[in-house]
């Protein structure tokens, strides 16, 4: 990427930065070359952003001026999947799919730029979104701010990091077993999943992995990731169904007392697994701070039994990735063009009995109604994000032995021998004991937030977990809101130096 002239100090938040372009403080020209100044500058080292379109947002100013919309004039990145810009490729993560430009603009983008958002560039993340790591072969690894050896987590790796780093006060995010919450715990950062059907996925699809994936925002403060959600609420012609909106603008939420609540707490993984210290001593802390700002907070155990969601989970993950590359081979991209991993997932789901996905997805009603249950006694439910810290860079890389099993697997479609192995199930097994925490809300559908909380020992961030009851985004935001003032964030800085 080239070089600007204009140099900045690291970005107000995406609301104070707009405000400023409104008092004409600064041209949103101005903005956007600050925003390359500082991307030019540390994607290098973290590899964050990799689709460049500044030639695009420039002739955008050039040609009509953002001036109406809570964002106008801000610069604003798109994560590399699921969120379509007409003329652009959406890659996926995936070299062929790169070379692909989107017939038209999704809904999600189209309200962003309604908004005034300025897109100069697309983030990078993991092949189809499919891990919790964000290192695809096509692109390379992003790089976490705090300690470039690490990963700043998937799939919304790109977005937390570039954000992380000062590129953006704010980017595009989407959640479909934690891809929002994940990066931004892990970068220091506040994520919020909508409820399911809050925000529309049209018109490519009417839901995403039967639901479980929402759209949003990675961003530093809480007044952001609420303004942008009043952005993007609202059906879209043609949705299977229409959600409540919300009784005023999530904004009007931010700053408003919560009033007392009961809160419900577990730190104990829910497949089984360890949890690293400070994430657990993270949530016992931060329950305890909660009870100073007149809350009650009470230890559970965690909800429903999570080793069958874990399964019905991953039978679902299968499927939808089979799906995906018959989808892509019907269009002439041939399976062989995407990662060994991304493969063997999807010949494990081909290799699935309808019957049996149908009785997965079944399932999800369990822990629907076991989360039902405990909203009847509990306003919000309190874990940690994650249960360990940011894997390092490569860590998660199947072995040398497991590559070269898979390749002769897939070499002679020995599918039936792939799904007896229990090499790809016990690899997505092994990425769940990292971050056991957030699938819940994706297959229940309820609204789910990180929020930011400190640092470990490493000086790596550690995140908290709330989920909510469906459609109480407005409860999550005050909560995050009270969190924020009585122990503000705003002031972190990763350690990533600028060249």
């Amino acid at each position: 990427m080239s070089s600007h002239s204009t140099r900045s100090t690291p970005p107000d938040d995406a609301i104070g930065l707009a405000a400023r372009i409104r008092l004409g403080e600064l041209s949103a020209a101005q903005a956007l070359d600050a925003a390359l100044d500082r991307c030019d500058a540390v994607n290098p080292q973290i590899n964050a952003v990799i689709a460049d379109l500044r030639e695009r947002a420039a002739a955008q100013l050039r040609q009509s001026p953002p001036s109406s919309g809570a964002f106008a004039g801000v610069p604003f990145l798109l994560k590399d999947l699921g969120m379509d810009l007409s003329g652009v490729p959406t890659s996926q993560g995936n070299a062929r799919l790169a070379r692909l430009a989107a017939a038209q603009t999704d809904a999600i983008v189209q309200r962003w730029e309604q908004a005034g958002l300025v897109i100069f560039g697309k983030t990078n993340t993991p092949e189809l979104g499919l891990k919790a790591i964000t290192e695809p072969k096509a692109f390379g690894p992003a790089r976490n701010p705090w300690n470039l050896g690490h990963t700043p987590g998937g799939s919304s790796g790109g977005s937390a990091a570039a954000v992380a780093a000062g590129i953006v006060p704010v980017a595009a995010a989407a959640d479909g077993g934690g891809s929002i919450r994940i990066p931004a715990a892990y970068c220091g950062l506040f994520g919020l999943k909508p409820s399911r059907g809050r925000v529309s996925c049209a018109p490519q699809f009417d839901e995403l992995w039967e639901g479980a994936v929402s759209a949003n925002v990675i961003s530093r403060s809480v007044r952001d990731s609420a303004a942008m959600l009043d952005v993007l609420t609202g059906a879209e012609p043609g949705d299977p169904f229409i959600v409540s909106p919300p009784v005023r603008p999530y904004a009007q939420e931010v700053n408003q007392p919560p009033g007392h609540l009961r809160i419900a707490m577990s730190t104990a993984s829910p497949i089984g697994g360890a949890v690293d210290a400070a994430w657990s001593q993270a949530a016992a802390d931060c329950a305890q701070l909660l009870q100073s700002l007149g809350h009650s907070v009470e230890r559970v155990d965690p909800v429903g039994d999570g080793m069958q969601m874990a399964r019905d989970y991953l039978t679902m993950y299968f499927g939808q990735v089979a799906a995906q590359l018959q989808w892509w081979q019907e269009r002439g991209v041939p399976a062989a063009a995407f990662e060994t991993d991304t493969q063997a997932l999807g010949l494990i789901g081909r290799r699935l009995a309808a019957g049996d996905y149908a009785l997965a997805r079944a399932r999800w009603n369990a822990p629907m109604r076991a989360l039902g249950s405990l909203f009847a006694r509990f306003d919000l439910y309190l874990t940690p994000t994650c249960a360990q810290p940011p894997a390092r860079i490569g860590q998660l890389a199947p072995p040398a032995w497991q590559q070269s099993a898979l390749r002769l697997i897939l070499q002679f479609g020995l599918g039936g021998l792939l799904r007896r192995s229990g090499l790809v199930e016990q690899l997505a097994f092994d990425n769940l004991h990292r971050t056991p925490f957030t699938q819940l809300a994706n297959l229940t559908g309820v609204p789910a937030m990180s929020v930011p909380w400190g640092l470990d020992g490493n000086g790596l961030p550690v995140g908290l977990q709330c989920l909510g009851a469906w459609g109480r985004e407005d409860l999550l935001l005050r909560v995050a809101s009270q969190l924020e003032q009585a122990r503000p964030w705003a002031h972190w800085r990763a350690p990533v130096v600028a060249t």
